[in-house]
């Protein structure tokens, strides 16, 4: 099935947690000739032009919290992430512990505090668990990106990857809603629904037009959502000082 613009960004927004859902497209319900910000542009116009802006932008930060159908749980994230494939933020899975990501250069480095590994070793021994616990807890560790588990993890490190896959989505059902605020910048909703999927997109209405936050509301769930902030800001991802593991030679 054809995914629209808009769920087609929701999509690669959440592709770090491995969300997978599909959307159809309706029709666009906004006056033909809308007034105030992006005056003349139907929904899909507008999702456009934020598909542009923010595939284009040097860095964004995510933040939020989203599903991820392959655990059956959820992703907390917060990372900062540029055009460059670098990339540094925390991780935390059903909120059980935490999880430190850094790729710069040709490698990953990751740091787990001892509730995310215990909490991610269900099924194994004590043994093996404790092992890993004592090994790993609160220890930087790397991974050359020549390996597909480092691979996998630095997908979602590079803007472009997360975000540039969606050109070939259709906007058409995509409707303009109201104008709000979001943290404080102008912003105008975008709607679009495929069953008791729900997706509301905000889109900054001064400056550049760079989308500003997703929320995904599915039937009695929880709301996921995820916020785009701090563009063009550096990311600070610099190789960890001191001892690091070097998973690869283990």
């Amino acid at each position: 099935m054809r995914r629209t613009a808009l769920a087609a960004l929701c999509l690669a927004a959440a592709a770090t947690a491995g969300l997978t859902t599909g959307c159809q497209s309706g029709q666009d319900s906004a006056d033909s000739k809308p007034k105030g910000p992006f005056a003349g542009l139907s929904g899909g116009q507008i999702t456009e032009r934020a598909l542009k802006a923010t595939t284009g932008a040097p860095s964004v930060r995510l933040k939020g919290r989203i599903d991820d159908d392959e655990s059956k749980g959820t992703v907390d994230l917060d990372m900062a992430l540029n055009g460059k494939g670098e990339c540094a933020g925390t991780l935390s899975m059903n909120g059980q512990g935490k999880a430190d990501l850094i790729r710069t250069g040709s490698s990953v480095y990751m740091k787990y505090d001892e509730e995310f590994l215990r909490a991610q070793s269900e099924g194994e021994s004590k043994e093996d668990t404790d092992a890993a616990v004592d090994m790993l807890a609160g220890k930087w560790t790397k991974m050359a990106m020549k390996g597909q588990d480092a691979k996998d993890l630095a997908s979602f490190c590079d803007l472009n990857s997360v975000l540039g896959d969606v050109s070939d989505g259709d906007s058409a059902g995509t409707t303009r809603g109201k104008t709000t605020r979001i943290d404080g910048v102008p912003a105008i909703a975008l709607h679009e629904k495929d069953g008791k999927e729900r997706y509301t997109a905000y889109v900054a209405t001064e400056g550049k037009p760079y989308l500003l936050r997703i929320d995904i509301m599915s039937g009695a769930k929880k709301p996921e959502h995820l916020s785009f902030v701090e563009y063009g800001k550096p990311v600070p991802a610099q190789k960890p000082a001191g001892k690091i593991i070097d998973l690869d030679a283990l």
